[in-house]
């Protein structure tokens, strides 16, 4: 996993979340089901990448890497984001081991950053969602 230059960015974005309000006619209400339905499938998503990492698929960890981050941009929630954009970068990079090696090792190195930055990101989205959003 590379190390950043810069800060880590926020759990989630919470200007992003205002303007995804704003852009849409239904404002809060849509907005909340939005952010309800992400919450709801995030550790279906988070599941997919763990068992495309742990069984060795590559296709598949990319694929489950790649839909988390979009998911994840979707909402604002950057951190998140950004961890999926190590990922992918990981995935991508030159192969210095066997499949069966790597993608289980990658797994160890993700599993534990992803579940913990992917609960942090409920946390946020459920306390912004309650605080409705000001």
């Amino acid at each position: 996993m590379r190390i950043p230059a810069t800060p880590e960015p926020p759990v989630v974005d919470k200007a992003f979340l205002l303007e995804l309000g704003l852009e849409r006619e239904q404002g809060d209400g849509c907005r909340q089901v939005f952010v309800a339905d992400f919450i709801a499938g995030l550790p279906r998503r988070v599941d997919r990448l763990r068992l495309a990492l742990s069984t060795a698929d590559p296709a598949g960890a990319l694929e489950a890497a790649g839909a988390l981050k979009v998911s994840s941009q979707m909402v604002g929630a950057e951190r998140l984001a950004g961890l999926m954009l190590d990922l992918e970068e990981e995935l991508r990079g030159p192969a210095y081991e066997a499949e069966t090696t790597r993608l289980p090792k990658l797994a160890v190195d993700f599993y534990t950053p992803v579940t913990r930055c992917a609960m942090r990101t409920i946390d946020h989205l459920q306390a912004l969602h309650t605080g409705a959003f000001v």
